[in-house]
């Protein structure tokens, strides 16, 4: 607190421009996630090392098959340290969820006990990745140097994106994709739109990446995480057999993310059927996951842990039949989901990337049988490579981060093409199967309909009369910075619309002659003040439209007001606030109640006969 209080004096003391403070602490961000990221990963070599080399070597002198039980006693020490973790959500979208509700202000005492954690249960074997955990890691040291500078809400989130630009870049010594993972999912549509405010986010990411990656070179060395094969080019005929590939991609990546949610809930207790798991203590639940890990150890261990190996293998063309590779695929997606469900700590990251490889793969083996000798095609290790990017896009649905990821894992251009073809299709139809016409996520429109219009809506919202000369209407609207107005006619109804665009669209034409109701829109959506803020983002998603009237349901032509997107956004942005606020005051009340039931009452509240005597004795001193 001395060092906040400090650091803070200093900077009020001597005022420096706010750039140069933000380049300072975002070089700080770099360097402290570079170096709890070289620590991290040194800690998950020492635990494979405890589990794997020292203990597995003293159970297999007992019986082979004793090495069963390591991911079980892995799991034993993680749930130890999860004792003292509070429940948090997980994953990328979490985090641009907190970014979004909590501007930024993340949980981040717990980090270091979380990482701990993590390198535990991958050294144990767990399923799981290091670079959800470092991304978590960087981000919270973002925000806790944010917040100890009492920086805005605004500056918190941008240190949280540099912080998780940082921790991807030097877990994968990847710093251009570590900078497109923070602007295209953790900061996402709270990005800037004005071209100063853009630059400085950008520069501030950048230099925390490169900044982050340059320690970990030096920490981890500079060797890439896969040797890579030399991307071999046959023709560009065989682009369409990407496309297929990128098929396939997006049905994995929806089979994985269905598995993982799947997989959490049945061990919360959220299936029917199921319900009695919400109450077996956490510990026992992690004890199935180990003895689910242990068990396939023995058959399968290729799919255990990181699973970085078994992708360079695939990498360098081993011979993988095409029957075990559809059986690695499936016990991967299956042990991963029992990781995470089951309470082992770590990321999706290289799972993703090991379930395109696999997919990859086994794409390029089948279609070497059933193409023509006529026309040869790429080896099986550049599907491969495609496939990792692929799925890794569909499981984030960050199609920008899987490209240049392994674009500067190859370094050759000649990938680009069928990388990119594969990516985008694969994304693409991920989105139009999980998220169709672009409807909210389940979280966004479960808060979405508990809204209802009528509680936003603007309830005077400008209105212009049918016969009003187009050149005053748009002096109007321009001269207020609206973007929209209703046109009514002389019985006050509905007639249409006119928007700015409106206008443009008839910049040629002679103004001062046309009036507002010749250029408006009259084929209207509308919507009724009983529906909720989902019901109206939907609508306004068909046509791809700003704002939609609000009519009377019951009185034709009637309008009560306007609702639009950016209110529609507000009132998402406060909810999540009131949401915060209120699991806050929650866990407050939790904890008091625990202090008052650790704590007896008599060692805090002296009894009343206690107050009154000392009451007497004061006034008799008195």
């Amino acid at each position: 607190m001395r060092f906040s209080y400090s650091l803070v004096h200093l900077l009020n003391r001597f005022q420096p421009p706010v750039a140069v403070v933000m380049l300072v602490v975002a070089i700080v961000v770099g360097i402290t996630t570079g170096i709890g990221v070289c620590l991290f990963r040194f800690l998950i070599s020492f635990a494979q090392n405890l589990y794997w080399h020292e203990l597995a070597l003293k159970l297999n002198a007992i019986n082979p098959w004793a090495i069963a039980i390591i991911p079980l006693l892995g799991g034993i020490v993680v749930s130890f340290l999860k004792i003292y973790l509070q429940p948090t959500e997980a994953g990328f979208g979490s985090l641009a969820k907190a970014v979004a509700k909590d501007g930024g202000r993340l949980p981040y005492a717990k980090i270091p006990l979380k990482t701990v954690a993590a390198a535990m249960s991958l050294g144990a074997g767990a399923s799981l990745g290091p670079e959800g955990p470092s991304v978590e890691l960087g981000s919270n040291i973002g925000s806790l140097l944010g917040q100890i500078l009492k920086f805005s809400s605004e500056r918190i989130r941008l240190l949280v994106s540099a912080g998780a630009a940082a921790g991807l870049s030097a877990g994968f010594n990847a710093p251009i994709a570590g900078v497109f993972f923070a602007l295209e999912v953790v900061l996402g549509g709270s990005l800037g739109t004005e071209r100063s405010s853009l630059n400085n986010t950008i520069t501030v990411i950048v230099i925390s990446a490169v900044v982050s990656g340059l320690v970990a070179q030096i920490g981890l060395g500079t060797e890439p995480a896969f040797h890579l094969p030399v991307y071999d080019v046959r023709g560009f005929w065989e682009l369409p057999l990407y496309l297929g590939l990128g098929v396939l991609a997006s049905f994995v990546a929806i089979a994985f993310t269905k598995s993982l949610k799947l997989s959490q809930d049945f061990f919360a207790g959220k299936i029917t059927g199921f319900e009695q798991m919400a109450k077996i203590p956490m510990p026992v639940k992690i004890a199935i996951g180990g003895t689910c890990i242990g068990l396939t150890a023995i058959k399968l261990p290729e799919v255990m842990g990181i699973g970085y190996e078994t992708v360079e293998s695939i990498l360098q063309d081993s011979a993988f039949p095409l029957g075990f590779i559809l059986l690695l695929l499936t016990a991967k997606l299956l042990l991963t989901a029992i990781s995470l469900g089951s309470g082992f700590v770590g990321g999706t990251f290289a799972p993703a990337i090991f379930l395109g490889a696999i997919l990859g793969s086994g794409y390029g083996q089948a279609l070497t049988f059933l193409m023509p000798a006529s026309m040869p095609i790429a080896a099986p290790p550049a599907y491969a490579l495609v496939g990792m990017a692929a799925v890794l896009a569909g499981t984030v649905r960050a199609p920008l981060t899987a490209v240049l990821l392994l674009f500067e894992m190859t370094r050759d251009y000649r990938i680009v093409l069928p990388l990119m073809a594969s990516v985008g299709l694969c994304v693409w139809i991920v989105e139009q199967l999980q998220y169709p016409q672009g409807q909210p996520m389940s979280s966004e429109a479960g808060i979405l309909e508990r809204i209802k219009i009528a509680e936003v809506m603007n309830s005077h919202p400008m209105s212009f009369r049918s016969s009003m000369p187009v050149l005053q209407a748009a002096q109007v609207l321009t001269s207020g910075y609206f973007h929209s107005a209703l046109i009514m006619d002389g019985a006050h109804q509905l007639v249409g619309i006119i928007t700015t665009q409106d206008i443009e669209q008839n910049l040629s034409n002679r103004l001062n002659s046309l009036t507002v109701s010749e250029i408006c829109s009259r084929d209207l959506l509308c919507a009724y003040a009983d529906e909720s803020l989902a019901d109206a983002l939907r609508r306004m998603e068909t046509r791809d439209i700003r704002q939609l009237p609000v009519v009377d349901r019951n009185i034709n032509g009637r309008v009560l007001g306007i609702v639009d997107r950016q209110t529609i956004s507000t009132a998402y942005s406060t909810a999540l606030t009131k949401q915060a606020i209120a699991d806050k005051i929650a866990a407050n009340k939790v904890e008091l109640t625990n202090i008052i039931e650790t704590e007896p009452i008599s060692n805090s509240i002296p009894p009343k006969d206690q107050v009154l005597l000392t009451a007497e004795q004061e006034s008799t001193k008195s």
